[in-house]
């Protein structure tokens, strides 16, 4: 008969142990100087903002394969538990399954131990996952998440960034990665006000997205015509819930408007 080490509360260990041929051992590891980097779809921009009450993340909708658009539409930013979500930048495929794994992780631990992980526990849990991903990173599939949630011991939204090694840092503030992050990043320094309202930060949210398309090719800026406009999701102490596509829609026509003023 066959042993498994003891995972306890662990989804993430448990599939290490049960089904080992699915990580590779640093031995295992690809020679980057030897391999050629797989051509998949990658997300690009992505950001977050603290504001009075939580956090407000968003996505633009753009995955690029090279220099062509692979898809308009894409998905960035997934709610992975009731009072937290992930932002994601990089091959799109690993980090959609990563968002998937982590969810399963959380509902498990939850189901194990009756209650739920601690923001940090969360955090590093996540970080655990961007590590073992190493091997493929090496390969050219890298995953880089935002892990954004509402820490309901200190009553406060937090925002945690990550290295492709796994290594987890904290950002007071705001955040933002991807093509466009550093874009978006200069558009925040200039917007972004200690203590906003959360109508004021989905407003500089819309707006880094917004200057972040007009610099790097690589993030999509809002289609009006075809009516794709960015993932905005909203985390506090109510939970994560999602920005209305009619309300990111206004507030986006007063941006545009703005700039066509200026």
């Amino acid at each position: 008969m066959i042993e498994f080490q003891d995972s306890g509360s662990s989804f993430y260990q448990l599939i290490q142990s049960r089904y080992p041929q699915l990580f590779l051992s640093p031995s295992e590891w690809p020679n980057k100087q030897t391999e050629s980097p797989l051509s998949v779809p990658h997300g690009t921009t992505v950001l977050a903002i603290q504001y009075q009450e939580g956090v407000v993340m968003a996505g633009d909708r753009r995955a690029t394969e090279g220099y062509s658009i692979s898809e308009r539409r894409i998905e960035k930013v997934y709610t992975v538990d009731r009072y937290s979500a992930v932002a994601i930048a990089g091959a799109a495929g690993p980090c959609m399954e990563l968002c998937r794994l982590l969810r399963i992780e959380l509902e498990h631990y939850e189901k194990l131990e009756g209650e739920r992980l601690s923001c940090e526990g969360k955090a590093n849990k996540l970080a655990q996952m961007i590590k073992g991903n190493l091997p493929m990173a090496m390969q050219g599939l890298v995953v880089l998440p935002i892990f954004a949630s509402y820490d309901e011991i200190k009553k406060v939204g937090r925002i945690f960034k990550y290295d492709v090694a796994g290594g987890q840092y904290e950002e007071i503030e705001y955040c933002s990665i991807g093509s466009g992050g550093r874009d978006a990043r200069g558009s925040l320094k200039k917007i972004f006000k200690k203590g906003m309202s959360e109508e004021a930060a989905v407003g500089a949210a819309l707006e880094a997205l917004y200057d972040a398309a007009e610099g790097d090719i690589a993030t999509g800026g809002p289609d009006m015509i075809r009516n794709i406009y960015p993932i905005v999701k909203v985390i506090s102490q109510k939970g994560v819930t999602d920005v209305a596509e009619d309300k990111i829609k206004t507030i986006l026509e007063v941006i545009i408007r703005k700039v066509g003023e200026a």
